[in-house]
């Protein structure tokens, strides 16, 4: 194996990672259909901050389009409080969810159930902009598939380990995830910073002002990246994306 293509192995490797550091973890939340490979190297950037760093994989991710349907909300979730209650008893004392798309969703979910220092949503969907997503619990009877229409640009391909087709009995589910964190946004308390790309081709980017104006934090912004598209740790924005959230991150713990 070449050179090349080791490297490309290792961007596109779908496995969960943990890099050791402080006492302050952040935990990455990757969207859906996604995998830890598109927050490698926010991961190693944070670790060489001083962060301790981890991004599980979640149930029916990183394996095939068949797992995934076999796979609902319920259980992506389980396979984040399993991953928050791992990191709970390392040797951290601050933990920070950090979560794209529908991980931010879920970063939100586990701020309303379970103690966290903060949290980050990177895009996360209250709305899609696909106008066929209210349909998909009719239209997953008559095409079970959805197939990928196309590419990423080339710097966010090469870190991706994508589906080649999404079942939409599994978009269905994240609809009705979708739901259940909107309508409990009052409940999120803790700090929280919402980033939105402005040239999100997945999410509509109204979706970020709707968190901050529901989300009962005290302590709440909301950044726009204006050359970001949906997959932003890996745009080319993604080194004034790290520094936010170090930024983020380090005014709250010096404030606890």
């Amino acid at each position: 194996m070449g050179g090349s293509q080791k490297l490309k192995t290792v961007l596109r490797s779908p496995d969960p990672f943990f890099y050791s550091g402080g006492e302050v973890a952040v935990l990455l939340i990757h969207g859906f259909t996604g995998t830890p490979s598109e927050f490698r190297p926010m991961g190693k950037r944070l670790q060489e901050m001083g962060y301790t760093v981890y991004a599980p994989l979640l149930a029916g991710h990183g394996t095939s389009p068949e797992e995934l349907k076999e796979t609902t909300w319920e259980d992506w979730w389980q396979s984040l409080f399993k991953s928050y209650q791992w990191l709970t008893v390392q040797n951290v004392r601050y933990i920070f969810a950090v979560g794209l798309s529908m991980g931010g969703l879920l970063a939100l979910h586990l701020a309303r159930n379970h103690p966290l220092a903060g949290v980050v949503t990177l895009n996360a969907p209250i709305w899609l902009k696909d106008k066929r997503a209210p349909l998909v619990n009719l239209l997953r009877y008559v095409k079970p598939y959805q197939v990928r229409r196309k590419e990423k640009a080339p710097h966010i391909e090469e870190h991706l380990v994508p589906y080649e087709r999404t079942p939409l009995k599994s978009i269905a589910s994240l609809m009705e995830f979708m739901e259940l964190v909107r309508s409990h946004l009052k409940e999120v308390t803790v700090p929280t910073l919402v980033v939105q790309s402005t040239k999100d081709e997945t999410v509509n980017p109204k979706s970020a002002e709707y968190i901050l104006e529901h989300i009962s934090s005290t302590e709440k912004a909301l950044h726009w990246y204006p050359e970001s598209s949906h997959i932003i740790p890996l745009d080319r924005e993604r080194e004034k994306l790290f520094a936010d959230i170090d930024t983020f991150i380090r005014r709250v713990v010096q404030e606890k």
